[in-house]
């Protein structure tokens, strides 16, 4: 059987940053890989981030938006039949940081990937400095990824102190009190920014496993407050962006914006990723990319942003 493991996270936390070097290591110990975007509502802008990552033993697949969330779910189902018979040793799904993890079981127990499939581990990855003010949604959400995980690993550590891991921590533990899971995570957690990830690490995070918890679920139906909004071809440079993001980050009459990503086309052709959350903006040279600007948080307010970015939204 085919192991599969599911990389969780909230928005921004670092998912694909973290699938890059842990599938990297899955190679080096002569594994042959799928990775499996799963990204609803998404163009595949975090799929062009791991292009460098294709060869003999590893090859990339999206389930993008596009269509409802049921025909999504059958798209999803479809490409792991595919990606099954493919005869790789482990699939890695990284899912939208807005996911339904019971989804994920869901799927992996039914015919016939039940018979093709065994779950290996539940990965979540939250940013170390973890907002401290999130909607009871958002809460769910993060609360969800971290109650049958493995392994937590809280990125960007190296930016953090002590004492705010400490109280993301806390939040974390919080949030799952607040659905009513009993479990409350102490030894599970890696404190360890992505790059800092030793060997060893890597290892005991390939053996972390999962757990099936007990929570009161949230109808995410009735609390859609999480959008994205688009932007294509928009003629910015990179300083202009990086101002345009942080200014719409602290900007509440945009909405409570979590995160703004994409890439920018420089002057000389060349490509910059732009990574922006509450904790900084990112941006960074990179091989290839698309001109698309994405916006991403709860009841967006598309007048506003739309004016800072200087284009309607698509």
């Amino acid at each position: 059987m085919v192991t599969i493991d599911l990389i969780t996270g909230f928005l921004g936390s670092g998912k694909t940053t973290f699938i890059r070097k842990y599938a990297q290591y899955l190679m080096e110990q002569g594994m042959n890989i799928g990775i499996l975007e799963n990204d609803y509502g998404a163009v595949n802008v975090d799929m062009m981030l791991l292009q460098d990552l294709m060869g003999d033993n590893c090859e990339l697949e999206m389930v993008a938006g596009g269509c409802d969330k049921d025909c999504h779910r059958r798209r999803f189902k479809t490409k792991l039949i595919a990606m099954g018979m493919c005869g790789y040793d482990r699939v890695l799904v990284e899912p939208s940081g807005i996911f339904d993890v019971d989804e994920f079981f869901d799927a992996l127990r039914e015919e016939p990937l039940d018979q093709w499939y065994e779950i290996g581990n539940v990965i979540a990855i939250v940013d170390a400095k973890l907002e401290k003010e999130l909607s009871d949604e958002a809460d769910f959400i993060l609360a969800s990824e971290v109650a049958d995980a493995g392994c937590i690993l809280l990125s960007h550590a190296d930016e953090a102190t002590a004492e705010e891991m400490d109280a993301t921590v806390s939040h974390i533990n919080e949030a799952l009190e607040k659905i009513h899971c009993k479990r409350r995570i102490e030894k599970e957690i890696l404190r360890k920014s992505t790059p800092q990830l030793t060997s060893e690490d890597l290892h005991w995070i390939m053996s972390s496993g999962y757990v099936m918890e007990n929570y009161e679920k949230m109808d995410l139906e009735e609390h859609s407050g999480f959008e994205s909004q688009y932007f294509m071809n928009v003629p910015m440079t990179a300083e202009k962006m990086q101002r345009v993001a942080k200014e719409i980050l602290e900007d509440s009459s945009c909405g409570a914006v979590f995160r703004i990503k994409g890439f920018i086309k420089a002057a000389d052709n060349s490509w910059i990723q732009l990574n922006a959350t509450h904790n900084g903006v990112r941006m960074e040279p990179i091989q290839e990319g698309q001109e698309v600007i994405i916006v991403i948080g709860e009841h967006l307010q598309r007048d506003r942003i739309e004016a800072y970015i200087g284009a309607e939204s698509v």
